[in-house]
């Protein structure tokens, strides 16, 4: 990550030496020879991280570290000596100073703790962006996001919110489709009319067919009374029929006749009920693969199917984790009457690691156990389960052993399984280095390799 870096050591040489270096690695770099000088660059420039020599002219780098650290407590600083003792080193620590390097210098080693305090300052602006945008959120604005999946996501749905036509919401589980439904339908002609959800996986089959045509009074031995069905209900806004394929066969044709003719016969019943309802559709499996196995008709599948949304799973959101993590702390805060207000860094990181399997679901979930057991006013590394923590201890290997009947060496499995690490990560280097549990010199040597 290029950023820009002030060097201050009083060894004009070892600075010349450093600029080159760090300048090659595409950073933009300033040199001071003493304290004085460095403010004066401080206040000049847009410096993102500090890298200090302890025993300087005018101020020793611990206590500049402490003075920066009151100024800009956002600016990691990083401290190099020659006298490498554990009691400096805390000393440094207590500072403020994000990290402590001894002399003579291994650049790849520096490189690599530049490249984490430039991550660890990105991730502190980033969670106060994300803050803000929280804060700044519309009531309604249920879809947040800015990564680039969302962006084309909402764009698709401001261009066929006015289409009077079927969609079909496609993508994995926790991914959010009944909040994309509910954005079509608000953004539609048909807002002010009910928007009605229903589970078809949640309801055996006699009480599923009750539930969306309705039924007359009599017409199996509990049905004390006669009841609309969520078509009628749903009459003039929209319906969204969520796990569409758990829908039973027997029930395909029946709904594929309601969607042709915009009537319902009540379970029952010997007359039809007009509905104007706009169907929306949602299923985490593939209705295409559904109909080939003979699980799902095909006639319904393309009536259902005149449009269709792929959902991206949390994963490849990027910062939109940070940003939907900081409006469940917020709401969640608000619920259990608590002060909690943001995301300590080193936790803000591991939610960026890991790989969320259940998605924006399963997020919700670890952010209201952590909102509830935490003891501070921002969630930390410590307030997160296990799983998210360390993914790489329960967290399967999501690739196959063989590829046919050849078995693949390990040497290849691992370069596999780096590749599929860092396409989940967008190819941020830190965070795979992280989730793997290597340093990033480690994991750029393995890259190589390959």
């Amino acid at each position: 990550m290029p950023g820009g870096i002030l060097v201050i050591d009083d060894d004009r040489a070892l600075c010349d030496l450093l600029h080159e270096d760090l300048q090659q690695r595409g950073h933009r770099v300033w040199t001071a020879l003493k304290a004085g000088q460095a403010r004066e660059l401080l206040d000049q420039h847009s410096i993102d991280i500090v890298l200090t020599d302890l025993n300087m002219p005018e101020m020793n780098g611990i206590d500049f570290c402490a003075e920066l650290h009151q100024r800009r407590p956002d600016l990691p600083v990083i401290i190099m000596t020659a006298f490498g003792s554990l009691e400096t080193a805390i000393a440094a620590l207590r500072a403020g100073a994000y990290d402590f390097v001894t002399k003579p210098v291994d650049l790849d080693l520096l490189s690599i703790s530049l490249d984490r305090g430039l991550q660890h300052r990105h991730l502190q602006e980033t969670v106060r962006r994300l803050q803000d945008q929280v804060r700044r959120q519309q009531p309604d604005d249920d879809l947040l996001g800015e990564s680039p999946p969302m962006v084309k996501l909402k764009q698709q749905i401001s261009r066929i919110a006015g289409l009077d036509t079927s969609v079909l919401l496609a993508g994995e589980s926790g991914t959010g489709k009944e909040l994309v439904a509910r954005s079509l339908h608000r953004q539609s002609q048909r807002s002010g009319g009910a928007f009605v959800a229903l589970n078809c996986a949640a309801l055996p089959e006699n009480l599923l067919e009750s539930e969306l045509f309705g039924h007359v009074r009599g017409a199996f031995t509990d049905a004390r009374e006669a009841r609309k069905g969520l078509f009628v209900e749903a009459s003039g806004g929209t319906l969204l029929l969520d796990e569409i394929a758990e829908l039973p066969l027997s029930l395909q044709p029946k709904l594929l006749r309601v969607l042709e003719d915009h009537r319902v016969r009540p379970l029952g019943g010997s007359s039809e009920i007009t509905c104007d309802v706009r169907v929306i559709a949602a299923s985490h499996r593939n209705l295409g693969e559904a109909v080939a196995a003979g699980l799902f008709r095909s006639d319904l599948f393309y009536r259902l199917n005149v449009i269709q949304l792929e959902l991206p799973p949390l994963r490849r959101r990027g910062d939109d984790i940070l940003l939907l993590a900081m409006k469940f702390i917020q709401q969640l805060s608000r619920r259990f009457g608590k002060s909690v207000v943001g995301l300590a860094q080193p936790a803000a990181a591991c939610l960026l690691a890991y790989s969320w399997p259940g998605n924006v679901r399963e997020l919700r979930n670890t952010i209201e156990r952590a909102v509830a057991l935490t003891l501070h006013d921002t969630i930390t590394v410590d307030d997160l389960p296990d799983s998210v923590r360390h993914p790489g201890d329960s967290a399967p290997l999501p690739l196959s052993l063989h590829d046919g009947q050849t078995i693949i060496p390990l040497e290849e499995m691992e370069q596999r399984y780096i590749q599929q690490v860092l396409e989940q990560l967008d190819g941020n280097r830190t965070l795979a280095a992280r989730m793997l549990g290597v340093d990033r010199k480690t994991l750029y040597r393995k890259l190589k390799e390959t």
